[in-house]
């Protein structure tokens, strides 16, 4: 299994669930849309009202996994989370906005920022069949 293989399954979500814990707030998990870049850098969008991103705001380390159906295909994924700004913020929302298309709705929402992850942990398990399939990545 290739890096480029749990990409391309990677690109054929557009949920994940993310999980977050601040210092002094209560672990949260969410379900996101989220876009991804080549490097495997996962954009999201959330409001600053809401607990994810308070936690974000003392501990930038979140776990996610995505894809959970009738596949038996999952990608547990680790990484760094960072607010993005100026003309990195311009590009990769709109990366973002073009995989979920009903995400731009709350662009110009107040409230509305974006974050970037950049992965330090990936691992792809594939229990579909007789024998598991689960291969791991650091970054």
């Amino acid at each position: 299994m290739k890096k480029e293989n749990i990409l391309a399954f990677i690109r054929t979500k557009i949920h994940a669930v993310i999980s977050t814990c601040g210092d002094s707030h209560s672990p949260e998990a969410a379900l996101i849309g989220f876009g991804e870049t080549n490097d495997f850098e996962l954009v999201f969008g959330t409001f600053t009202t809401s607990k994810k991103y308070k936690n974000l705001q003392e501990n930038p380390k979140v776990a996610l996994v995505i894809g959970w159906d009738e596949e038996y295909i999952t990608v547990q994924y680790e990484g760094i989370a960072t607010e993005i700004f100026g003309q990195e913020r311009e590009k990769l929302v709109e990366l973002y906005h073009k995989k979920v298309p009903s995400a731009a709705g709350y662009h110009n929402h107040p409230e509305q920022t974006y974050f970037k992850i950049i992965p330090t942990w990936v691992r792809y398990s594939d229990l579909s069949g007789e024998e598991d399939k689960i291969y791991e990545f650091d970054f």
